[in-house]
Parts: C-alpha cells; structure tokens; sequence
C-alpha cells in the first residue's frame, strides 16, 4: 500500500507488524513483542486486533506508539475498506494507547473504554505513574516512535460495569474486570465466535507488570476466573500468545499471582521483612522469563504491602493468603 501525508507524520518503523487471522472468523490481531517498551522493539509489546462486521470495523487497542498505530490501520486497510467504528482499549497504560493517536486523527471511530480511563490524566491518578510522567519516560526510552508529537487521547464513550454493542451479525460484550492489572481494565467478547480480547488480565509467557498503586491481585484472580466462564474458542492475550482453551490461557497469569501472593502471604504471616521474604524465595521458575528484571521485586513488594492490608482489615493472616 502506498504512503500518504498522514503516514508520513509518524516515524517510520523499521520492523513491520504482522497481521495473523482467527480461524472461520473475520478477526484479525499482531502480537507484540516479550519484554518492556524499548528502542530495540520500537514500542511494540502488547497484542491488538479487529473484527470486521457488515457494518463497520472494530478495533481491540492500539499499541504502543503513535506510529504502530498508523501500522495498525494501514493494515486493516488491505483487509477492508470499511470505515472503523469504535476503537475499544483495554485499559490506559501506554504500550496499549498510544497509538490511538492514529486512529483519532485518521478515522472518525469513536474511542470507547471503561469508564475509569477518563482518570488517567486526572491529578493524583494512582494508576501506573503519572501520565506526564510516563510520557516523559517514553519519549526518552522509545524515540523516535514516541516524540513531542505524541499526545494522550482520552475515551469518548465510556461504561461502568458492562456494555454491549451490535454491529451487523456481530454483537461485542464488554465487561469490566478491575481494579485488577489497571484501574480500567475491561474484557470483549465477540459472538457469535466467541473470540475472547482479554487485555492485560490473560498475559502468556511475560511476567505481567503488577507493581501499580491500583492494582489488586485478588480482582485480578476473579477476573481470570471469569475468563472461564465466557467459554471463549479463541482468546487473544493482552501480552503473550493466543489460546484455544480458557484453561490454558490463564495458567501461566493466575500460577504466577497466587506464588506471588503465597510467597509474600507468608512473609507477612511470620512478620518477616519485604527485604528478607523476597531473598528468601525461590524465583527459578520466573527468573528467565521476558520482564522479569522490570518487573518482578516490584510486583513482590505491591503485593506485600496488599496483603498487610488485606491482613489489617480480615484481622488476621489466615484469610490473606490465598
């Protein structure tokens, strides 16, 4: 496909994502890849995706840059030339919004997410970082692909606990499962595929980011259970790969939290030290996996300090640990 002037306003990648197909179903996703944001990987970690119904076109995320955003509707443009209605994140960090950028300035889609998203620029917001801040890092950690240019586009159609939208023969159930990984976080169920965009609450292979002030883990582990229940055929990972079967797309997400919560349970249990709990357990398991440098002491230390809470309100340890 040949290059416009509105291509032309975002850095060129020099990695081009790869578009794979659902099977006996009009979806569409990239995957991004393992490990943090980076200048090696241009951004481009978290997994996005489409459904294209009779009536229009609908976008799940836009990944991580303003550039891997305009690469994302290119290629849904050698798919169909359909115009895209609704772009749906699944919750405000960066590697999964920034990109919308794109679509905010190249389509006329409405940009919907759960309602808590409209926080995400609010002062003394406690998801991830400061969104300033995180911006800031961004432009320093994935230039060019994140630059001066790149701004946060908040949602313009938002919902609270659940919502629904029919488009042709296609109807997307959307479902809000935090605060969990984010506080936004939300789930899309397509029928009558039943393909499942999970978001961030299923990651395969990577260890998930945990370490935010708004997440809760005890959520999370409900969300995952409710991932079952959908009884998805095919479920697209916020990281990570795709799965066929619930159970095994939320293994690797739901074993990692409760050994988390099991280490870190017990520390507080025994009144042992972050410090001292974290030395003391055994993280072979996880320690060669994508993130877990980034990420993992970090992820300990949040969910210590969740159970010392969850510990002070139950009144003792035993109803913490799980």
């Amino acid at each position: 496909m040949s290059r416009t002037a509105r291509d032309d306003a975002y850095p060129p990648l020099a990695q081009d994502i790869t578009l794979l197909r659902v099977p006996d179903a009009p979806v569409w996703y990239t995957l991004g890849h393992p490990g943090v944001p980076n200048a090696d990987n241009e951004g481009h970690t978290s997994n996005a995706g489409f459904v294209v119904t009779d009536e229009g076109v609908v976008v799940f995320d836009t990944l991580g840059t303003p550039s891997l955003g305009q690469a994302l509707l290119q290629k849904i443009r050698t798919v169909t030339d359909k115009p895209i209605k609704f772009v749906a994140l699944s919750h405000y960090h960066a590697d999964h919004i920034y990109g919308v950028q794109a679509f905010r300035d190249g389509t006329g889609a409405t940009i919907m997410a759960q309602e808590k998203a409209l926080d995400y620029t609010a002062a003394g917001n406690i998801d991830d970082e400061n969104a300033e801040a995180r911006l800031a890092q961004r432009r320093e950690a994935v230039a060019p692909w994140v630059n001066a240019e790149t701004r946060i586009v908040l949602p313009t159609l938002v919902f609270r606990v659940a919502a629904e939208l029919r488009l042709g023969a296609h109807q997307f159930q959307f479902i809000y499962a935090g605060p969990a990984h984010s506080m936004s976080d939300m789930m899309m169920l397509v029928l009558p595929e039943r393909v499942l965009f999970a978001g961030d609450i299923v990651q395969n292979g990577r260890i998930p980011f945990m370490a935010s002030a708004a997440a809760n883990t005890r959520n999370w582990l409900a969300g995952l259970h409710e991932v079952a229940t959908f009884a998805p055929r095919f479920i697209l990972p916020g990281h990570g790969t795709p799965a066929t079967d619930a159970a095994q797309a939320i293994a690797f997400t739901d074993g990692y939290i409760r050994f988390v919560r099991k280490a870190m349970g017990d520390a507080v249990g025994e009144w042992i030290e972050f410090d001292a709990a974290y030395q003391a357990t055994d993280w072979s398991a996880y320690a060669a996996l994508p993130a877990f440098g980034a990420s993992n002491r970090g992820n300990a230390y949040r969910v210590f300090l969740e159970i010392e809470a969850e510990t002070l309100a139950a009144g003792d340890t035993g109803n913490a640990r799980q």
